[in-house]
């Protein structure tokens, strides 16, 4: 049975999917920060210093595929602006405690396009797929550079500690 706080975390997490899916109807505001014009990179939108969230504007110029990867201890919501990402979510087979090796297998396939986004709870593994000129707003329930996350290498099983902004 889920816990009181579990519940509030994931209703609090379909409200801002909706505003996220809100905002990126705003052609205004996917023009000013995901338009051909926008700088390539990542780029930090908004942060809330009381709360730790924050805002940030994935400008891709190449195509990339992520590893599966978490989030660690913080929530992620994905919003697509512009082009689409293909999302999997992973599941880990041999839970059994081994911290360095890990046997994935894909649970769920997806695609966001324009307007769309996704919620990713604490630790769910997933990995990302677009093409060039993609874009999206991702929103994390913290700062991802202060919190340890791992990514996973499907050729060879290992599990790795990821350094700040791997992975986007």
């Amino acid at each position: 049975m889920r816990s009181c706080r579990t519940i509030r975390v994931l209703a609090g997490a379909k409200r801002v999917r909706l505003q996220l899916e809100r905002l990126l109807a705003d052609q205004d505001f996917v023009r000013q920060h995901c338009s051909d014009d926008a700088p390539n990179g990542l780029k930090l939108l908004y942060e809330d210093k009381d709360l730790g969230f924050q805002i940030l504007a994935h400008i891709n110029d190449k195509a990339r595929v992520s590893p599966p990867h978490d989030h660690g201890a913080s929530w992620a919501i994905y919003g697509q602006a512009t082009k689409y990402t293909e999302m999997t979510e992973w599941e880990r087979v041999n839970d059994e405690g081994d911290d360095t090796h890990a046997t994935l297998r894909p649970t769920k396939k997806y695609r966001l396009t324009p307007g769309q986004a996704g919620i990713y709870q604490d630790g769910t593994i997933h990995s990302i797929d677009y093409p060039d000129k993609a874009r999206f707003i991702r929103v994390t329930g913290t700062n991802l550079d202060r919190i340890s996350r791992v990514r996973f290498d499907l050729a060879t099983g290992a599990v790795q500690q990821m350094t700040p902004q791997q992975a986007t």
